[in-house]
This record gives C-alpha cells, sequence and structure tokens, in this order.
C-alpha cells in the first residue's frame, strides 16, 4: 500500500525514532508499503518517519545507470549506528519530504554501519559514494532531522523563503 508521505515543515519530522523490539508481521508491512511509497515516488530512500511512523527503520534502493531500480538491491536497515566514519564528501541532496527541493550538503565519504534486518538479524556494512550519503540522509531523518538544517545561514533563509511560497501556491491549487 502507497502511503501519504509527511511533508516540511510538518513537525513528526522533527521526532526522534523509537527503537524496533518487534520484528513482526506488523513490521514487514511497514517495510513493504514504505518500498511501494519509495518506488511510487521515484525516492532512493526512504525513513518510517517520513510515512508518519516513529521507528527507527529505514530504506534504501541506489538506481542503476539507467535509472531502474531492483528489488534485489533493496536494503532494509533496523535500528542502524554508524560506527565508524571517514572522510568528506559534498553531493547535491533531494528529499521526499521536501520535494524539488536539491542543495549540496557535506557528509561523511565512508561510514560503517550496524543494523539490523526485518527478522532481527545483526547486519553490517561498509560504504562510501552515494549509498553513504543516502545511509546518513536516512538515518538523520530516525534523530528528527532534515537535510536543509545542513545548509548554511543564507542558503537556509533562501530556502525557506522559496518554501513558503511553494507552499502557499500548492494551497491555492488544491483550492
Amino acid at each position: 500500500m502507497i502511503r501519504k508521505i509527511v511533508v516540511y515543515p510538518d513537525k513528526r519530522l522533527k521526532q526522534r525514532s523509537c527503537e524496533v523490539v518487534e520484528f513482526d508481521s506488523t513490521l514487514h508491512t511497514l517495510l513493504d508499503d514504505m518500498n511501494e511509497t519509495m518506488t511510487a515516488k521515484n525516492g532512493i530512500g526512504l525513513a518510517a518517519i517520513q510515512v508518519g511512523v516513529p521507528l527507527r527503520a529505514l530504506l534504501i534502493n541506489l538506481p542503476d545507470e539507467e535509472g531502474e531500480q531492483y528489488p534485489e538491491n533493496l536494503i532494509e536497515v533496523i535500528n542502524p549506528v554508524i560506527v565508524d566514519r571517514r572522510g568528506s564528501t559534498t553531493y547535491t541532496e533531494g528529499c521526499l519530504s521536501v520535494p524539488e527541493y536539491y542543495d549540496d550538503v557535506e557528509r561523511s565519504e565512508w561510514v560503517k554501519v550496524e543494523f539490523q534486518d526485518r527478522y532481527g538479524e545483526k547486519k553490517s556494512i561498509e560504504t562510501d559514494g552515494l549509498l553513504a550519503i543516502a545511509f546518513q540522509h536516512e538515518m538523520d531523518h530516525l534523530d528528527g532531522h532534515l537535510f536543509i538544517e545542513k545548509l548554511s545561514f543564507l542558503k537556509r533563509k533562501k530556502f525557506e523563503k522559496e518554501w513558503k511560497k511553494k507552499l502557499k501556491e500548492m494551497r491555492e491549487k488544491k483550492k
């Protein structure tokens, strides 16, 4: 089932998500719905809080060179913790909760993340590039942070002004 994406400035996006303790059918349904939602919205990552569920769960599925996403590349991440990070890189990020806005964000170039899968099995991944960026972006959501918070003061002010205008336009279209 495709779920509704929570959009900035919704206060739920500021809340810290809770640890997952039950690896049951409710969690599995949430993960399946999140995957369907992420795919329908052409996202490469989605945190549970972005569909209004404050659990430490996220998905990542990077597209190939042609922009295709394959089910076998889906990474389901429960209760993630970054245990090591190195380097620095800047990448232009976007977010399903901040639609149609993109800006450069600085993050660690390489990360090691420990997490659990949908069955509670412990996993670990060491990665760099876009996958490392996606992990950090989605994990920020679990702690109640959005990528726009990483922008410089001037860029953030410019964003807020443009975003208010966009929200007003969206509301007028609905009338």
